[in-house]
C-alpha cells in the first residue's frame, strides 16, 4: 500500500466504475480453490478449541501483531475472540501488547481458506473485525479489495456484527455499495479524534492527523 504523509495515493476518485459488476460476478459464482492441507490442519485445531469453549465467538481478521486481538478480548468478555493474520513475524510480536490468555486465541493462517472452512464448520461469530487491511488504492487493484474479490461472499456467509476501519473513504463506500447489492446495509462514520487506537496502524493514523473512518453492518 502506497501513503502520503496526510493519506492514501490512489488514481480513483470515487467508487470504481465496475464495482456492480465484479460483485456480482463473485455472487454468482463458487470458489472452488482447493483447501491448503496445512490449512486444514491450523484450522482443525483451531476446531478443538471453539468445540470446548462452547460460546460466543469473536473474529478479528487480518489481526497482524494482534494488539486488536486483545483490545476486542476485554471488550467482549463473554467471547473467544480468535485473530487471525498469515504472517508469522508479525503475530511473533503479540508479546509486547499483553498477554494473550485463554480466551484469546492468535492463528496464522491464510484467510481465503480459513473463512471458508469456518463457514463450512457452521461457524456463527457474533461479531467479525477488518481492520485496516491493505485496500490497493490503485484503481486497477479492485478486485484485491475483500468486496471485489472471491471471498466477499463468504464473509457475507460468518455474519455477525461486521466492522470495518480504514483511512481510505472509498474503500469502505465501495464495500457498503457492495453489501446493499445483496440486501445488507453499511453504515460509516468518522472515529472521534481522541478514540483509543486499537492497532499500530491506527496509531500511526491519528498521529499523522488523517480522518479514520468505520463501517458497521449487521449480516445476521
Amino acid at each position: 500500500m502506497e501513503y502520503q504523509s496526510r493519506g492514501i495515493d490512489t488514481n480513483q476518485p470515487g467508487v470504481h466504475d465496475d464495482l456492480t459488476k465484479v460483485v456480482k460476478k463473485h455472487l454468482s459464482a463458487n470458489f472452488r480453490k482447493p483447501i491448503a492441507a496445512h490449512s486444514e490442519a491450523v484450522f482443525a485445531e483451531v476446531q478443538e478449541r471453539v468445540d470446548a469453549w462452547q460460546g460466543p465467538i469473536v473474529l478479528d481478521s487480518c489481526c497482524g501483531v494482534g494488539e486488536s486481538t486483545l483490545h476486542l478480548a476485554r471488550q467482549h468478555p463473554e467471547a473467544l475472540v480468535i485473530g487471525v493474520d498469515k504472517s508469522a513475524h508479525r503475530l511473533a510480536k503479540n508479546g509486547s501488547y499483553g498477554e494473550a490468555g485463554e480466551r484469546c486465541l492468535l492463528v496464522r493462517a491464510d484467510l481465503n481458506d480459513f473463512w471458508r472452512q469456518a463457514v463450512a464448520a457452521n461457524w456463527q461469530p457474533s461479531h467479525h473485525y477488518i481492520l485496516y487491511p491493505n485496500p490497493w488504492p490503485k484503481a486497477k487493484h479492485l478486485q484485491r479489495r475483500w468486496h471485489g474479490g472471491a471471498l466477499f461472499p463468504t464473509i457475507l456467509q460468518l455474519g455477525g456484527q461486521l466492522e470495518l476501519r480504514s483511512n481510505w473513504r472509498i474503500y469502505l463506500d465501495e464495500f457498503a455499495a457492495a453489501l446493499a447489492l445483496t440486501g445488507h446495509t453499511g453504515q460509516i462514520n468518522p472515529l472521534s479524534n481522541d478514540h483509543h487506537p486499537m492497532t499500530p496502524f491506527e496509531r500511526k493514523y491519528q498521529a499523522t492527523e488523517q480522518v479514520l473512518w468505520q463501517l458497521q453492518s449487521k449480516l445476521c
